[in-house]
């Protein structure tokens, strides 16, 4: 391919009215840039700054395997430093990401996630046990239930208390108020982070993630006074994890972790397992085929069981495929100039790896809009075509446990109820925050499943 200086075409839209497009319609966003421009495109950011989206896998290769001399990630996050501290894993680059990746690996280690495989399915119970069958009630508010009570107990090791209750609801309303329209908007546009006190929507947002930081701190020192070395909860192996040179992380890199795992582990996963569900109410056959796979095993003895169902596995992966969680991976700045796809990008330029374009690309995925768990049972994508969880050093960290997690609670949910949407008519994602979601007040509505039949030995 021919080396050009120029940068790949695009909008010659306003700015301000593309970053209303971009905050309102943004799958149209994409798919119209995607059809008028192909798999490369640039945007005019703020001051002139081009922003460069792509989406081909060997492009997507070149960026994930760059030099850390040549592309910054932790840079491109620093508009999330208000919330996550400047010590968290998303706004590092370098040498001091490298080892806060190294601290973290150890708890998220395949082997220790089956420990927890018991306590995500009661979770589920308990919140299925809440709901009035038959009578409506908001899916997504219930799958955040379940995504942030495994959080406090998995990762913060709180099974009761007062402190599990106040987080409960700080960490609910803050991530609720984050993602109204007006906060969302604040993401994109500097003038609406003013501090106007309570009654201001971002003011009452700092002062409640002062609360949570001043929770987040109390546990971290009744960890160090009670130093149980038998605690398998996330946190006790994050402050028993040591760096090449025997230290620890101290209490802010704590801190700023745990605030990461409560907002990339909550929310994300709720948003996923509400697709799901919204999916398999739209498919009825393929949630018999699910059933069917699910009825062919005995998991009481071994939720982990489930997990390794093939099926269920591809159920979960087209859910992430068609409609991720974000649908860009984190921006990369460009140091020093690179070449990718033919095009020579110079330093200060912005890269922004699509994710929702890479996966509704109909040389990877034929007939991309159509929702075809059969996809990944057919072949294996490499991870340049599948990205839900991002990519190259800056892929998710719990990005096994998150799928962990999405497989049990769908399993627990659908072996025991139907869940229906209210309302019939095909849902599309919105913005919430910096990720897609499904609108807010999406009803869904529980009957007990039929009974199902006795268990009979699949043999292999």
């Amino acid at each position: 391919m021919e080396l050009t200086n120029s940068l790949p075409k695009g909008p010659n839209t306003p700015r301000s009215l593309r970053l209303m497009k971009f905050i309102f319609q943004p799958i149209k966003y994409l798919d119209d840039y995607a059809k008028a421009y192909g798999d490369t495109f640039t945007i005019q950011g703020s001051q002139g700054t081009p922003i460069v989206y792509f989406s081909q896998p060997q492009d997507l290769q070149t960026i994930f395997n760059a030099d850390s001399s040549q592309l910054d990630a932790g840079r491109g996050n620093s508009g999330l430093e208000f919330l996550m501290g400047d010590n968290s894993l998303l706004l590092l680059d370098g040498d001091r990401h490298q080892r806060q990746r190294q601290l973290l690996t150890p708890p998220f280690h395949g082997e220790r996630m089956r420990a927890y495989g018991q306590i995500i399915s009661e979770i589920a119970e308990q919140v299925m046990n809440q709901w009035t069958v038959g009578k409506p009630f908001n899916i997504r508010a219930s799958m955040q239930e379940i995504t942030l009570r495994v959080i406090l107990r998995v990762v913060f090791g709180l099974d009761e208390g007062s402190r599990l209750e106040q987080l409960r609801s700080l960490v609910g309303s803050t991530l609720d108020l984050m993602s109204s329209r007006f906060n969302s908007s604040a993401f994109f546009f500097e003038f609406l982070k003013r501090d106007l006190g309570d009654w201001s929507p971002w003011g009452r947002m700092l002062r409640q993630l002062k609360q949570i930081d001043e929770l987040i701190y109390a546990q971290i020192a009744e960890r160090r006074a009670e130093a149980n070395p038998n605690r398998q909860d996330i946190l006790s192996l994050m402050m028993s994890a040591r760096d090449e040179a025997g230290q620890p992380m101290t209490d802010i890199e704590l801190r700023d972790e745990l605030m990461t795992l409560l907002v990339a582990g909550h929310e994300t996963t709720a948003s996923a397992l509400t697709w799901t569900l919204y999916w398999v109410d739209q498919l009825p056959q393929m949630r018999d085929k699910l059933l069917a796979e699910l009825d062919s095993v005995d998991a009481d003895s071994d939720p982990s069981i489930i997990t390794k169902l093939p099926y269920l596995t591809a159920v979960c992966s087209e859910t992430l495929r068609i409609y991720p969680i974000a649908p860009n991976t984190f921006v990369r700045v460009v140091r020093s100039p690179i070449e990718i796809g033919g095009y020579k990008l110079p330093p200060g330029a912005l890269i922004l790896p699509s994710i929702y374009l890479a996966h509704h690309r109909e040389e990877t995925y034929p007939q991309p809009k159509q929702f075809k768990p059969e996809r990944f049972l057919e072949r294996q994508f490499s991870q340049y075509e599948y990205l839900p969880f991002g990519g190259g050093n800056r892929r998710c960290i719990g990005m096994a446990f998150a799928m962990y997690e999405m497989k049990l609670v769908l399993a627990t949910i659908v072996s025991r109820f139907q869940v229906s949407l209210v309302n019939k008519r095909p849902v599309i994602p919105v913005r919430r925050g910096l990720t897609l979601a499904a609108p807010e007040g999406m009803k869904m509505v529980a009957t007990p499943r039929l009974k199902k039949p006795a268990y009979t030995p699949v043999s292999v």
